[in-house]
């Protein structure tokens, strides 16, 4: 295969993919993002927190600070945004032409990964648009150094964008990493690498982050600026005071960090390729990877799902129960689930009861409400992922069935909840148990808002995990179940502004899903 042909392979799966509601939910939560990088001057958030202080806004820092944030937002979030290209091969038959053709492993796996980077890098793209727009408008300084402000995306993101892209060719082509499991497996590694990434014995230099804390501690000493015992922090967290701002003017590059930059680019693209060894280019018979071997046709294709969509409509019946609706909208949810999935569910609620109640809300009810992420991740989206979309668009009430839907994710959320719930009427915790009803109410209008959206599980098991993990690490502002206690007491939200945006989530849903309808 020649490069010419690769690129064209890899531009073609570009801009189908840069056209999915996927790609542009994963944008602007990167764009968001990138404005949480370089809050207002007196905020209390910050991202990068340099024992209490934060640059001056100029080029060298309103790049690093975004170019950081959107490496570790992109890192997560961008690999639900490009999995997912070869198992559409294969739902689309395109792989059955490819493994027709003389096209190779290896060539086929360079162009998904090429494809994959291309997307990551376009919204790094805008993402870098975003910091100079962040930059003129937060006035600090707005003389615009361009390499100041850009070499940050390219030294310190792109590489790690790499790895994502060619992780998710390397898990689509493993058969037990391809669907749920998978990205949950993703959400962890992609923690380790967040957290893990920014010691200084890394391989490689792990995210890039090392030279940029050296220089700025360095800029404080010369600058006699004193600092906290913390040090340089990377994350999401909010400070006691607003940060102290200093002039820093970017990180010197050294030949040894460029060089470990590169290196993690070329093992990317290695990594990318290295399931040649095993992927069989769509092929069903015995040594499909070798050249010359070809699919047996099938008898007859299977119909189109687009030919439901012509169904007329039919006459709402009168009478017509709303709970045989949600049984049938419980059964679809729960369908497939294995008896070990409810064997541990089990097990972690008569824990809640067992152990005392502290354990029972801070840990077990926050592990109870992790469990069903791969379930919750169905709403919304697995009637388009699976086909019959077009068929239900001729019920006679879609909105009903969509409200059914999501009163079945409730149900779920509540049942597995249901112990720590008890244990904490036992114990008169009134105020508990009224943050716990956050829980059955928020996460199902999340999951089926993203779902109706994008059309797609993935963003939510992609946002579902990093906010449980601020949650369990006490970060009381997006505990909405209750499990952060301040002197005994629930220290979230108050359980009134957290039914307000279920419902404010619910109606973006049934909002969304009623003007599709409307443009049929």
């Amino acid at each position: 295969m020649t490069v010419r042909a690769l690129a064209h392979l890899a531009a073609g799966d570009f801009r189908e993919r840069v056209r999915r509601p996927v790609y542009a939910v994963t944008l602007l939560a990167a764009v968001g993002l990138g404005r949480l990088a370089v809050p207002a001057a007196g905020s209390r958030w910050a991202v990068i927190d340099v024992g209490g202080n934060r640059g001056v806004y100029n080029s060298a820092w309103v790049g690093t600070a975004t170019a950081l944030a959107g490496a570790l937002w992109l890192t997560v979030g961008g690999f639900y945004a490009v999995r997912g290209a070869v198992v559409r091969d294969t739902a689309t038959r395109v792989g059955q032409v490819l493994a027709a053709s003389p096209l190779r492993s290896a060539g086929y796996l360079a162009a998904k990964f090429l494809s994959n980077l291309l997307v990551l890098a376009s919204m790094l793209g805008v993402l870098a648009g975003t910091a100079l727009v962040l930059q003129l408008v937060e006035g600090e300084d707005r003389a615009v150094d361009p390499v100041a402000l850009l070499t940050p995306f390219l030294l310190v993101a792109l590489p790690l964008l790499a790895v994502t892209a060619a992780a998710a060719v390397l898990f689509e082509t493993v058969p037990v990493l391809r669907a749920g499991l998978g990205n949950l497996l993703w959400s962890v590694l992609a923690l380790v690498i967040a957290i893990g990434g920014q010691s200084a014995h890394a391989p490689l230099g792990g995210l890039g982050v090392r030279p940029v804390a050296d220089s700025l501690r360095a800029t404080l000493d010369a600058q006699r600026i004193p600092y906290g015992a913390g040090g340089f922090s990377l994350g999401l967290t909010q400070v006691a005071e607003p940060l102290h701002p200093f002039r820093w003017d970017g990180a010197p590059l050294t030949g040894g960090f460029l060089a470990a930059r590169l290196a993690v680019l070329l093992l990317a693209a290695a990594a990318a390729v290295l399931p040649a060894l095993w992927f069989g280019r769509f092929d069903p018979a015995p040594g499909a990877s070798r050249p010359g071997r070809y699919p047996r046709p099938e008898a007859e294709p299977p119909s189109a799902p687009a030919v439901f969509g012509a169904l007329p409509r039919t006459a709402p019946v009168r009478g017509r129960a709303f709970g045989r609706l949600l049984a049938g909208e419980s059964r679809i949810l729960l369908q497939g689930v294995p008896a070990a999935w409810w064997a541990v569910a089990a097990l972690l609620s008569a824990a809640a009861l067992v152990l005392p109640a502290p354990t029972g809300t801070g840990l077990l009810l926050p592990l109870l409400w992790l469990w069903p992420v791969l379930l919750w991740s169905r709403l919304g989206s697995q009637q388009v992922e699976h086909g019959p979309a077009g068929l239900l668009a001729a019920h006679p009430a879609p909105g009903r069935r969509l409200l059914a839907e999501w009163t079945a994710g409730v149900l779920l959320t509540a049942l597995t909840g249901a112990a720590p719930l008890l244990r904490m009427l036992a114990a008169g915790d009134g105020a508990g148990a009224a943050h716990w009803l956050g829980g059955p109410l928020l996460v199902p209008s999340l999951a089926l808002a993203l779902g109706v959206l994008s059309r797609s599980h993935r963003p939510f098991q992609a946002l579902y995990p990093p906010l449980w993990y601020l949650l369990v690490n006490h970060v009381a502002a997006v505990d909405f179940m209750g499990a952060v206690r301040t002197a005994g007491r629930p220290g979230g939200p108050h359980p009134l502004l957290v039914a307000a945006l279920a419902a404010a989530l619910l109606g973006a849903a049934l909002a969304t899903d009623a003007a599709r309808r409307r443009r049929r």
